[in-house]
């Protein structure tokens, strides 16, 4: 027989529990891709952490009750609890989006920075013909 997975009902979740679990950058980047692209494989998140961190994140979301799990044969599909959370604390998600989404272009601006400092470093070595 197949293990019932917890999900608090939405009465049930709490204001702290629910900021403790978006306390960390990889939850929140997981609760953002869930709203941008809807119900997501497991997998989907790979490229934020190692498999063991991540499955770490998932329970930590779901027990908050920010997300969903359904099992579908071997896999579980995510889902992120928008409607209860709204119900439950009108106007926080969308709080939480809106600094995920902020996060993010940080980051990516951060990366893109970094990427011209490094080729702008490696062409301020002129090379000459003469191998010298």
């Amino acid at each position: 027989m197949a293990k019932t997975i917890f999900h608090p009902e939405t009465d049930q979740i709490e204001l702290t529990t629910v900021l403790e679990a978006l306390s960390d950058p990889i939850r929140r980047d997981i609760i953002l891709g869930l709203f941008e692209d809807g119900e997501q494989n497991c997998s989907a998140f790979n490229g934020l952490s190692s498999k063991t961190n991540l499955t770490y994140h998932y329970v930590r979301l779901r027990e908050a009750g920010l997300t969903r799990t359904r099992p579908m044969g071997t896999h579980r599909l995510i889902t992120l609890r928008a409607d209860d959370i709204e119900s439950r604390f009108p106007g926080l998600l969308a709080a939480i989006l809106a600094a995920a989404r902020a996060e993010r272009l940080q980051r990516q601006a951060e990366d893109l920075s970094d990427a011209l400092s490094s080729a702008k470093a490696a062409g301020d070595h002129p090379h000459r013909e003469d191998g010298a």
